[in-house]
């Protein structure tokens, strides 16, 4: 029973972490172009076998 005041307080910590972590990458604007990446690799523009 002493090992629960040990996890409670270091899975509250962990979950802390995570979430300040996720509202940092919402602030810094990393998931404004969701279908960006989704066209981008249907583009020929940038081909990774270049033409000699």
């Amino acid at each position: 029973m002493e090992v629960i005041s040990f996890l409670i307080p270091i899975s509250l910590f962990l979950g802390a972490v995570g979430l300040i972590a996720f509202v940092y990458t919402v602030r810094s604007n990393q998931y404004d172009d969701p279908e960006g990446d989704a066209r981008r690799i249907l583009n020929d523009e940038w081909d990774d076998k270049p033409k000699p």
